[in-house]
Formats: structure tokens, C-alpha cells, sequence
């Protein structure tokens, strides 16, 4: 039996593996955006083409929606969605319990109230049935939250939210390609919102955000919003008149050139991706106590975010509290070299952000939510683990074998486990 590293053993993952690169930049990125740097059009309203329309154009394409709008980032891309929905005061907005903050930021900048709803605990998207229970007269919308990569079930959703008379926004900041029933995602609500920053699937030289939608309406609203609330004609003189409440929200020329490049290598990346995951996962599912991201029949993952919950009692461990588990495992495939951590270590509801809103009536509604209504949420946060960014190189699968090696051998030393678990 291996020594373990953090005990003076070899690590499972030599240190030359874990230097992974992500995004991987090429020569044809770079040309992209230095075709911009020697260009005239280095802003999304310059005259004639610009690389943001090209992208636009492109992303629109792949998600089989008629409109795409560039933006400054994925954050933005929700808080247009919301406003050119007519989302504000007053409103309320269903939001799953486990997700990144800026799920109920689009709402807060509406001055409307994110509703937080439990979820599923193995896809880890929203529960359509505790939603449903969460909705009122004053809900207008929900939003949900592709998580990791995986499409939520947007058939009972969409179903619920049309019984209701509700938008559905689907935020897909995590689901670059990822497919429902033969559909990408972010076509499957009134609109989609997309993160191209950096560590996404499809990434950006920095930061940047897409927002999706089949309505002509919606889609003028979100062009009209990222940029001051004026309309931009590429072929007409800027006219400085603004007709709505807006931001100053563009996607830069030089960002989008660097993603569009990275579009034509998509399809290879995510071949790649497809091929060396599974087999990692299909190792670790057969260690006792371990459940691992799947996908069900009807839909494919993107598999941005890998999420492991682990089982006390199957693992042997059992009176043991999940959270002390957790940490010793991360403790013990740290040392390894598995770069294991905690993906929102509290429920999105519990944040602080959401505590002090300037509008009364927001902060409020915000603080009367009964607090412990996340049950699936809370388990979900104590008893799991994720890897990040390092498994999206095409690369990368010698280094998740390194990583599957380390996770057996630490599950040969689950004494070990359980001696730093009880120490806690």
C-alpha cells in the first residue's frame, strides 16, 4: 500500500502534470485579435462589420436562435435579460438555492426579489416541484441555472412556468454546447444568458457574456439596454437619443474576435472532452460511498464543474458528520495533487450581498424568507467536493487518470480518512 503524500508519500500527481493551461491559446487567437488591433473597429457600434456581430451571428447559429447580443460579461447578461422581460419592483423571481451569485443579481438590479427554491441532489438544478410551491401572484420569472454544465429539466419547468403565465431565463453561464433532447441550450426559454469568461468552455480573453432569444422584441431591448438605451445603426451617425434605461454593457471587438476563434475549435475540444471524462468518472463511481456527475438519457453535459458527494456510511465511515469527511478527503487528495475544493460553500440565500438591498421593500421580502428551507441544498454543500477548469484542457486526460489514481489510493487509506474526520 502507497504511503500517502501527505504523510511524506509520493504524490499521485507528479508536480511537472499539474501545470495545465486553460484556455489553450493558439496562433490563430492571437492573429484574431490583432486583426481588430490594426482594424477601425475596436467597439461593438463601429461602422460596418465588427467582430462582436461576427459572434453574435455565429453563437446564434449554434444555440438555433434567431438573435444573439454581445455583452460586457455574464452577470450583465442576466440583468438585461431581466429588464428587457419589464422584470422590477414589486416582482418576484424563482432562483435555485445552489448557484453563483450573479443568478440573483440579475433580478436584485431589477429592485425584484429572487425566490430561492431547493434542488434535485443528483442533477443539482432546480426542483421543479419545490418551485412550484414557492411561486405567487407576484412571481414573474424564473430563472434556471444549467449547473456544472448540465441542462436542467427544462420540460417539467417550462411546463410549470406556463401554467403560471412565466418567463423562464435560462441561465447557461456554465453550459456552453451542452444539448436537451437534441436542443443547445439556451434556446429553451424566453432568453439565454452566457459567460465567455476565461475559465468557461468557450472562453474570452478576459471577461465577456451572450445573451440568447428567439423574440425580436426582447432582443432590440437588450441591444437598446447595453448601450445607454440608444438605438445603435452601424450605418447611420449615432444620434446620442436614449429611449430606455440603460447600461454601458458592450462586448469588446478584441474579446469577441478571441472567442470566436476559439468557437472553430470547439467541436474538437468538446469531442475531446467527451472522450477523456467519462472514463475518469467511471473509475471513481466505483469506489464505494462516491456519487459522480452523470447525464441523463435525454441530454448531454458540458461538464464544466465535476461535483463528487460522498457517503459517510457507504464509505465506512458511518456516524461520521459529512462536513468532516469532506474536509479530510480534501485535505488528503490535495496532497496527492487533486485540486479538489468547495463550488459556493453556503446557499445562494444565505449570502451576505443579499442581506442589505437599498430598496426597503427588497431588503424586506429578502429577510422575512424562512430561513433552512434548502435542506437538499445544505446536504448537497456539506457532503461534496468539485474539480475545476483543469479537466477543460483537450489534453487533460493522462492528468485525470493521476487524478484517479490519487482518489484509489486515498480510498486505500480510509482509516486515515476517518482519523482526520473524528478529529474534528
Amino acid at each position: 500500500m502507497s504511503r500517502l503524500a501527505v504523510f511524506g508519500g509520493a504524490p499521485s500527481v507528479p508536480r511537472e502534470l499539474r501545470r495545465v493551461r486553460w484556455p489553450v491559446v493558439t496562433d490563430a487567437d492571437r492573429a484574431a485579435v490583432l486583426r481588430v488591433l490594426d482594424s477601425d473597429a475596436m467597439v461593438s457600434g463601429a461602422k460596418g462589420e465588427t467582430a462582436v456581430a461576427d459572434l453574435e451571428r455565429q453563437w446564434a447559429q449554434r444555440v438555433e436562435v434567431a438573435h444573439c447580443i454581445g455583452v460586457a460579461n455574464g452577470t450583465v447578461a442576466l440583468s438585461l435579460a431581466m429588464a428587457a422581460l419589464g422584470i422590477g419592483p414589486g416582482d418576484e423571481v424563482i432562483v435555485p438555492a445552489l448557484s453563483f451569485i450573479a443568478s440573483a443579481l440579475g433580478p436584485l438590479h431589477q429592485a425584484a426579489v429572487p425566490v430561492f427554491a431547493d434542488i434535485d441532489p443528483v442533477t443539482f438544478n432546480l426542483d421543479p416541484g419545490d418551485a412550484a410551491r414557492r411561486i405567487t401572484p407576484r412571481t414573474a420569472a424564473i430563472v434556471v441555472v444549467h449547473l456544472h454544465g448540465l441542462p436542467a429539466d427544462m420540460g417539467a419547468i417550462g411546463a410549470l412556468a406556463a401554467r403560471h403565465g412565466l418567463a423562464v431565463v435560462e441561465d447557461a453561464a456554465q453550459a456552453h454546447g451542452a444539448t436537451l433532447n437534441g436542443r443547445p441550450v439556451g434556446g429553451l426559454g424566453r432568453l439565454g444568458a452566457f459567460s465567455i469568461q476565461v475559465t468557461k468552455n468557450l472562453p474570452t480573453c478576459g471577461e465577456g457574456g451572450l445573451v440568447t432569444t428567439d423574440d425580436s422584441q426582447l432582443a432590440d431591448r437588450v441591444r437598446q439596454a447595453r448601450q445607454f438605451g440608444e438605438i445603435i445603426d452601424p450605418e447611420r451617425p449615432r444620434d446620442y437619443l436614449c429611449h430606455r434605461l440603460g447600461w454601458n454593457a458592450r462586448l469588446n471587438p478584441v474579446q469577441a474576435a478571441f472567442t470566436s476563434s476559439q468557437l472553430e475549435r470547439f467541436d474538437e475540444y468538446e469531442k475531446l472532452r467527451q472522450s477523456n471524462i467519462p472514463p475518469f468518472l467511471d473509475r471513481l463511481a466505483a469506489l464505494p460511498g462516491i456519487q459522480v456527475p452523470a447525464a441523463p438519457p435525454d441530454r448531454t453535459h458540458a461538464w464544466h464543474v465535476l461535483r463528487f458527494r460522498f457517503d459517510p456510511a457507504a464509505i465506512g465511515l458511518d456516524g461520521v458528520r459529512p462536513e468532516a469527511v469532506r474536509d479530510a478527503l480534501r485535505r488528503l487528495l490535495r496532497a496527492e495533487g487533486v485540486p479538489v475544493g468547495q463550488y459556493q460553500r453556503i446557499p445562494l440565500p444565505e449570502q451576505q450581498a443579499l442581506q442589505g438591498h437599498p430598496w426597503p421593500a427588497v431588503a424586506a421580502a429578502l429577510a422575512a424568507a424562512p430561513a433552512g428551507e434548502y435542506p437538499v441544498t445544505t446536504r448537497v454543500i456539506a457532503d461534496s467536493l468539485v474539480i475545476a477548469k483543469n479537466h477543460l484542457n483537450p489534453q487533460s486526460g493522462p492528468l485525470l487518470h493521476r487524478y484517479a489514481d490519487a482518489f484509489e489510493k486515498v480510498w486505500d487509506h480510509l482509516d486515515t480518512v476517518r482519523m482526520l474526520a473524528v478529529q474534528r
